[in-house]
C-alpha cells in the first residue's frame, strides 16, 4: 500500500508561513533515525533532509501564506498548506497519515494520528522536510527583514522577538491575527492616532 505521511511546521510562530510535508517513503531504501523533527539537532535534520529527498518515492511541499493564515485562522491555514503538500505528489497515494488530531480534506482514505510524528516514519520524514523548508527560509528572510533576529527564532514567540517586536513594530510577514503582534499593533495606533 502507499502511504503519505504528512506534518506542518510553523503553527506557533509569530512571523512567516506555515509549511507542510507529504513524504512516500520508499521500503526498498529504509532510512535510520527518522523522528520527529523537533527532538533532532539541526545537524541531524538537514542530514536526514539529504536522505529523504534521495531516497523517497515521492515527497511534496505546501504553504499557507501569512494572509492566508490571517485570514483563515491558523488552523484552516495549516489544513490548506497540507492539501497543497499531498497534491504536489508525483505519485498518488492510498491512505493519508497525518500528524495530529485533525485531517485535511483529501481525496484518499486520511488518519489522523496523535504523535504521529515519533511514531510513523513516513510522517517523522514529513516532519523533517517541513521543518527544514521553513528554517531555511526564515534565514533568508532574516536578510529582508534585518533585526528580528528570525534566523535563530525562526520567527517563534521567544523572548528576543517579542523584544524585537515591541521595538522595531510588525513587518510584513508578521502574523496580524496572533495576540502579541496584535497587541503592538494597537499599541502602535494609540501612540500615533
Amino acid at each position: 500500500m502507499i502511504i503519505a505521511g504528512v506534518d506542518e511546521a510553523g503553527r506557533g510562530p509569530l512571523a512567516g508561513p506555515v509549511i507542510s510535508a507529504a513524504v512516500i517513503l520508499d521500503p526498498k531504501y529504509p532510512i535510520k533515525h527518522l523522528a520527529d523533527s523537533k527532538v533532532l539537532s539541526e545537524v541531524k535534520r538537514e542530514a536526514l533532509f539529504i536522505e529523504i529527498c534521495k531516497k523517497a518515492l515521492a515527497f511534496g511541499v505546501g504553504r499557507a501564506e501569512v494572509e492566508e493564515i490571517d485570514k483563515l485562522n491558523i488552523l484552516q491555514a495549516t489544513l490548506l498548506s497540507m492539501q497543497r503538500a499531498v497534491a504536489a505528489l508525483k505519485i498518488m497515494p492510498e491512505e493519508v497519515l497525518v500528524d495530529g488530531n485533525c485531517c485535511p480534506v483529501l481525496k484518499y482514505p486520511t488518519r489522523a494520528i496523535i504523535d504521529g510524528d515519533n511514531l510513523i516514519p513516513c510522517i517523522s520524514a514529513a516532519s523533517i522536510i517541513a521543518k527544514v523548508t521553513r528554517d531555511r527560509e526564515m534565514k533568508e528572510l532574516d536578510d529582508l527583514y534585518p533585526g528580528y533576529g528570525f534566523a535563530k527564532h525562526k520567527g517563534y514567540p521567544t523572548v528576543l522577538h517579542r523584544q524585537r517586536l515591541q521595538e522595531l513594530g510588525p513587518c510584513l510577514i508578521h502574523r496580524r491575527s496572533f495576540a502579541p503582534v496584535k497587541a503592538v499593533l494597537e499599541m502602535l495606533n494609540l501612540i500615533y492616532d
